[in-house]
């Protein structure tokens, strides 16, 4: 896991690699490959006649298609950072068993106390970085790029996932009757979504491609409104976040003023065995600057007390840097949102298709944290709004992830790594948006008089998490410089997460990754040693297997 190479008998120390995903394995033939290059240097120009097939000049990377015997002077170049495999992306979502009882959004809406008068989403763009968008009267406002080679300037969507995602963002569910008060109504109706297509008709696609998505967002932010991107789509991690092409794309994004929500993966399982495990977040759910999200069941009830994580959803912590994740859980089990008629999964899952009112078969049923991403970019779309109408100056990406978790409501039974700080809270999470002014300087505090941490959700207070991800880049100093909603967190190199589900205590030193122990998890220990730097993992049986896509 450490990437670390041997130089044999030459009596050096070892080197680290720069060759990720399996590429200083056994690899012949031609290979697609990212190169990133070291700051302030550049290698486009000497590899142009190399097969250099695209330029992402806001990651320093090149896409290139060479031969796998010139992999080794790819790595000895002082001016190359590190070489990725250009793997596949998959969507994520399940076709879960929808023979099961289900309630209409008004159950998705009240849970997450929702709606609030007045918010809409109105003026918010999100980028929904997927598979398309099936053009209906659903999406009155709505824009469409495809990126894959189809390159077509009419909006379409051949797999069906990005049309459902895109639903439950923003879709104003007027298919689905009564006119007065849809069905099927997406989280903020009124928010504008900018559909940009990487997904091919089985649901894949090159990382590469997602990489053109991401930066165009970031470059056309302005011309085209981009307030948020979903990413509902992923890889498995195959080395450490300062290296991984994707991640690296969503944190430029995020520092251009982007709120990027991503999908934690429905890896939660062992892929053989069905044995729930940890460590299956997906790439680029592992970005650090990410809003990472797993799933949540409201067990088709308003009330919180009974809300449960499938197995399915993905735990933390990351693999290689073992931090933290996911932030949150979302509702993401058995969601109907818009069809995409003619689609793969249209066609290939007809039971999950739902008639609502008027519309035969424009509705369908779907599970995953690739619906949970979806309900929390269209909140995080409320709570701009919510912020654009009481402040001046917007709320960053990191002050809204920060508010997400903060308000966000534990889950009972469910331990950190499985849930993050709670299931989501729209109500809170927009109260607090609201009541925020970014102008204000951190010293003074942020707001006079601190909100009430307590969310009531048909007739029920819920308490709010009240914790924040301790971030260096976000949060400085000796703790005098925070909000004053904020002056719960401990300050210092340890984070200490309490009692989990097992009965036994995790600790983390040093977050920045020195030693991670997790103590009888299950079973028996699990040591993660020198984490930050990749050296040493030690895995017990707690699990039964080692890394979540290597089944043993």
């Amino acid at each position: 896991m450490s990437n670390v190479i041997a130089d044999g008998d030459t009596g050096r120390p070892p080197h680290r690699s720069k060759l990720f995903g399996g590429l200083h394995g056994d690899v012949a033939g031609l290979v697609r490959v990212i190169v990133r290059s070291r700051p302030g240097k550049s290698f486009a120009g000497r590899l142009r006649d190399r097969g250099v097939l695209k330029t992402h000049a806001f990651i320093n990377a090149i896409t290139l298609s060479i031969q796998a015997d010139e992999l080794a002077e790819l790595e000895s170049d002082d001016d190359v950072e590190s070489v990725s495999l250009d793997v596949s992306v998959t969507s994520e979502a399940r076709p879960d068993n929808p023979s099961a009882a289900h309630s209409a959004q008004d159950v998705l809406l009240a849970t997450l106390g929702l709606p609030v008068r007045g918010l809409t989403g109105n003026g918010v763009g999100v980028a929904v970085i997927d598979s398309g968008i099936t053009p209906n009267d659903a999406f009155s406002n709505c824009a469409f790029f495809d990126f894959t080679a189809a390159l077509s300037w009419s909006p379409y969507d051949d797999y069906g996932h990005g049309t459902h995602v895109s639903g439950l963002i923003a879709g104003d569910g007027v298919r689905s009757l009564p006119a007065a008060r849809p069905l099927y109504r997406g989280i903020a109706p009124k928010a504008r979504i900018i559909s940009l297509k990487v997904l091919d008709a089985h649901g894949v696609a090159l990382t590469s491609t997602v990489l053109d998505a991401i930066e165009f967002a970031i470059t056309n932010r302005q011309t085209l409104g981009v307030d948020v991107i979903n990413l509902s789509l992923g890889h498995p991690i195959f080395e450490p976040a300062a290296t991984d092409p994707l991640v690296q794309a969503v944190e430029a994004a995020v520092r251009a003023g982007i709120v990027v929500v991503v999908s934690a993966g429905n890896v939660g399982r062992h892929v053989v065995t069905g044995v729930p495990g940890y460590a299956g977040i997906l790439s680029p759910a592992n970005a650090p600057s990410a809003i990472t999200v797993g799933a949540s069941d409201a067990r088709d009830t308003i009330t919180r007390a009974d809300d449960a994580v499938p197995e399915y959803s993905s735990r933390g912590p990351t693999w290689y840097d073992a931090e933290p994740k996911p932030d949150l859980v979302a509702p993401g089990q058995n969601l109907v949102s818009d069809a995409a008629p003619g689609s793969t999964l249209y066609l290939q899952l007809p039971e999950h298709r739902v008639s609502a009112g008027g519309s035969a078969d424009g509705f369908f049923r779907l599970s995953g944290t690739s619906m949970s991403a979806a309900v929390t970019s269209g909140v995080v779309a409320l709570m701009i709004e919510a912020n654009h109408q009481t402040a001046g100056r917007p709320l960053t990406p990191g002050a809204i992830k920060q508010i997400l978790g903060y308000t966000a409501i534990p889950l009972n039974g469910y331990d950190e790594l499985t849930q993050g700080h709670g299931g989501l809270n729209a109500a809170g999470a927009i109260a607090m948006a609201a009541a925020i002014d970014a102008r204000t300087p951190l010293r003074r505090g942020w707001k006079d008089r601190p909100l009430a941490a307590t969310t009531t959700i048909s007739g029920e207070a819920w308490q709010w998490s009240q914790t924040l991800a301790f971030d260096r880049r976000v949060v400085w100093g000796d703790g005098s410089a925070v909000p004053v909603w904020a002056q719960t967190i401990v300050w210092g190199n340890t984070i200490v997460w309490g009692n989990n589900t097992y009965g036994d205590t995790i600790v983390w030193g040093n977050s920045a990754g020195d030693t991670i122990v997790w103590g009888n998890s299950g079973g028996d220990t699990i040591v993660w040693g020198n984490s930050g730097g990749g050296d040493t993992i030690v895995w017990g049986n707690a699990m039964g297997w080692g890394h979540p896509f290597d089944p043993q």
